[in-house]
């Protein structure tokens, strides 16, 4: 049967293993962590009371908004990137298994071609055999 991804060498991914798409789908993996999550509020906090304190950017926080739609001009493709990877990597897996199926079924229909030759030839094996016995004329015993 075989390692259905053998097509695929091992050390490289589904559809490339440019540097930019590593590092994009790294980045966008890392936007879905408890750790950006909680660094970035921690960061938001540190703004919020920097600025309160010091007042370099008062309520309407324009530069922490800026930086917010800098971040998500940024992280959007990012994260259309990486998921794109993913849909290519999970569509080579999809038709690597697609192939593998139908080699085990194809060795299904040669088992069950081979199972049914060997029927065949112990039906004809038991035909003769009966075909044979049939023909033996019986000796009786003379009772003692």
């Amino acid at each position: 049967m075989g390692d259905p991804l053998r097509h695929q060498p091992r050390d490289q991914s589904a559809f490339g293993n440019d540097k930019f798409g590593k590092l994009a789908e790294s980045f966008a993996r890392f936007f879905g962590t408890p750790k950006f999550i909680i660094t970035q509020t921690c960061c938001v906090a540190g703004w919020l009371i920097a600025g309160g304190l010091v007042g370099f950017d008062a309520y309407p926080y324009i530069a922490l908004n800026l930086l917010f739609s800098t971040q998500a001009a940024y992280a959007a493709p990012l994260i259309l990137l990486a998921q794109t990877r993913q849909s290519d990597r999970d569509k080579a897996l999809a038709e690597a298994d697609a192939r593998h199926r139908e080699e085990i079924a194809d060795q299904h229909r040669k088992m069950l071609q081979q199972n049914t030759e060997l029927t065949e030839r112990v039906e004809a094996l038991a035909k003769e055999t009966h075909e044979l016995l049939a023909a033996k004329p019986r000796t009786r015993r003379k009772p003692s």
